[in-house]
């Protein structure tokens, strides 16, 4: 049986997995695959290497796949959305978003909120404003690049309520607990 040999000793398993996170840079694809395979990195398990082996196959066959890092304008925008209750277990949202420099990917993040939301709404709200934080922070970063960005910035949201939430400010009362969750 294949699982009954190891592939990989645990040092080359290690290295392997290492190469692979810093691959995740360009192939958010992989990702979800690689942080699977990383939770055994101290003592990884026949099984284990097996996968790794043919993980590797499937790298070696999708080589064509990746983020294009291309030259273009430095204007920042940033698309935000949210899966309300998706999880069925706990009914706890999941938030995405993803930011672009010119036309080149530069960050992106899908997480599951840590606390239930009441609405849609409010999946989304969260969602926004985790996208406009980390949004805020690439802002910042440029400025330590030297790299002037006085345009504004771009945030997309595809939820018409939690669009109209943030841009009145008499609503904000009503977000109190949003803020205190965060």
């Amino acid at each position: 049986m294949a699982d009954d040999k190891p592939c990989f000793n645990a040092l080359s398993y290690r290295k392997i997995i290492g190469s692979l996170q810093y691959l995740t840079l360009t192939r958010p694809d992989i990702a979800f695959a690689v942080n699977a395979l990383s939770q055994h990195m101290h003592d990884p398990a026949p099984s284990h290497t097996v996968m790794l082996r043919k993980f590797i196959r499937y790298i070696k066959g999708t080589m064509e796949f990746g983020l294009p890092i291309t030259r273009s304008n430095l204007l920042l925008r940033t698309y935000s959305d949210a899966d309300w209750a998706s999880d069925p277990v706990t009914r706890k949202s999941t938030s995405g978003f993803c930011s672009f420099l010119g036309d080149t990917l530069v960050s992106w993040t899908v997480k599951k909120q840590s606390t239930v939301s009441r609405s849609s709404t409010e999946s989304e709200y969260r969602a926004l404003a985790l996208a406009t934080a980390d949004t805020i922070w690439l802002k910042k970063l440029l400025v330590d690049f030297r790299i002037a960005h006085s345009h504004p910035m771009d945030i997309y949201c595809d939820n018409t309520s939690t669009i109209a939430l943030a841009n009145n400010p008499v609503f904000h009362a009503r977000t109190k607990h949003i803020e205190i969750d965060q």
